[in-house]
């Protein structure tokens, strides 16, 4: 990968902001763009505008309070899977309407939760098993609440990406095969505490390719034919998952409005179930939304040669950003300043962390200015999503700050962590 400075080019993010907040605040820390959480979300709402839909955004992705907030106050909801999540976005404020609970382990005390936020409980349980379903039914009961249901499918369909991150084949732990969810319609008078109402897929993240999408979307299309003539009332939802990949480097990601234009094939305002009712198409996407607006900086510590390699060591570590050393995962890294001869004195280096592991790595194999030196500031791009919120606090480290910029301005959205807060909760 090509080096290149930030100043040359980083939509949503001003060089001088960016040294200001390095200045004020150190380093590692991780800097949103709220223009640019801004413009994707609207970005997706546009390429639906005659859809029927709603955006549920993927919690997992990027959890701050500030960023939760933004999405909900543009319309979305939030798609959890823990209850955890759950108090996140209560305390953010979403409504029970705003919420969707996804996720394979949901604990009888997270469904209790969830069934009693506000009145009615939350929009929908994305039920994993029949033994979720079970339990989620009799806790209504207990309750003297009807749970609304979405059956998970699982479409086994390869998505082409990580193995890690994909969730639609049958090996996968997530979802239930066509089989399970028509012999459970079946039988869904059995279950007084729950109301079917959808049906959801979600086949894997960082998809680079709409074909594997296209195939899971005419399979849930025709199960819900199928579940149409079996269940007392017609669904009135379906839900898409999230997935669609973005750029991390070199890739060629399919363009929103090419994914907008593949919903609206199958399920857009022309397409009806086999009651002649249009359904309602939930997303839960949270890569596409937050992983561009968001970068982590860095601090150059120093050089390090050895004798087969050169190292830049920086203060950013695999506590911070753990998607280099668990997916293999690609990020430019870029200086905040622009180094002058730039393209004639490079080296080709890994970037690594203090951390003691030697898969404690940023980047590897990467052409650097050999003009970097300690001090310098890095940024490490499109980190907005599965960054901090995958972070630890491994060798003691305590965790970034996180900042959101706006408007030529930043706000600090959360603080970072004391030594002090390392040892909070523990007892001697």
């Amino acid at each position: 990968m090509r080096q290149k400075s930030l100043s040359a080019g980083t939509p949503g993010f001003s060089s001088q902001v960016l040294k200001q907040i390095a200045q004020d605040l150190g380093t590692p820390t991780y800097v949103y763009s709220a223009t640019l959480l801004k413009k994707n979300y609207r970005e997706l709402v546009r390429g639906l505008k005659d859809v029927d839909h709603r955006i549920f955004f993927a919690m997992k992705a990027n959890s701050n309070l500030s960023i939760l907030k933004l999405f909900l106050k543009l319309g979305a909801g939030m798609d959890i899977v823990s209850g955890g999540e759950l108090f996140r976005a209560q305390q953010a404020g979403a409504l029970p309407r705003d919420v969707v609970f996804s996720g394979v382990g949901k604990t009888p005390e997270e469904l209790a939760d969830a069934l009693q936020f506000g009145k009615e409980g939350i929009y929908a349980f994305n039920v994993e098993s029949e033994e979720e379903l079970r339990l989620l039914n009799s806790i209504a009961c207990r309750l003297g609440q009807i749970a609304p249901v979405s059956f998970r499918f699982n479409p086994d369909v390869d998505a082409k990406t990580h193995p890690y991150i994909s969730t639609g084949l049958k090996f996968n732990k997530f979802g239930m095969h066509r089989a399970k969810v028509l012999e459970l319609a079946r039988g869904i008078h059995k279950f007084p505490g729950i109301r079917v109402q959808g049906v959801s897929i979600h086949i894997g993240s960082q998809l680079l390719s709409l074909a594997p999408l296209e195939n899971a979307f005419q399979r849930v299309k025709d199960l819900i034919g199928e579940l149409d003539e079996l269940l007392p009332e017609p669904l009135t939802h379906v839900d898409l998952g999230g997935g669609l990949g973005i750029c991390y480097s070199d890739e060629v990601a399919p363009s929103v409005a090419s994914y907008c234009g593949l919903i609206r094939q199958f399920f857009g305002p022309n397409r009806v179930n086999e009651k002649g009712r249009a359904l309602k198409v939930m997303l839960e996407p949270g890569r596409l939304l937050a992983g561009n607006a968001g970068l982590l900086l860095s601090q150059v510590l120093y050089w390090k040669k050895s004798e087969r390699k050169h190292f830049l060591i920086i203060d950013a570590a695999m506590n911070d950003l753990i998607r280099p050393a668990l997916y293999h995962s690609i990020h430019a890294v870029v200086p905040i300043k622009r180094l002058s001869a730039l393209a004639n004195q490079t080296v080709r280096c890994d970037i690594v962390g203090p951390v003691c592991e030697t898969g404690d790595f940023i980047a590897r194999n990467r052409m650097m200015s050999t003009r970097l030196k300690g001090g310098d500031i890095l940024a490490i791009l499109s980190t907005g999503a599965y960054g901090f919120t995958m972070a630890s606090n491994y060798n003691s480290r305590p965790r970034a700050a996180e900042v959101l910029v706006s408007g030529g301005q930043y706000s600090v959205i959360r603080n970072r962590e004391s030594l002090a807060d390392l040892i909070r909760n523990e007892l001697i």
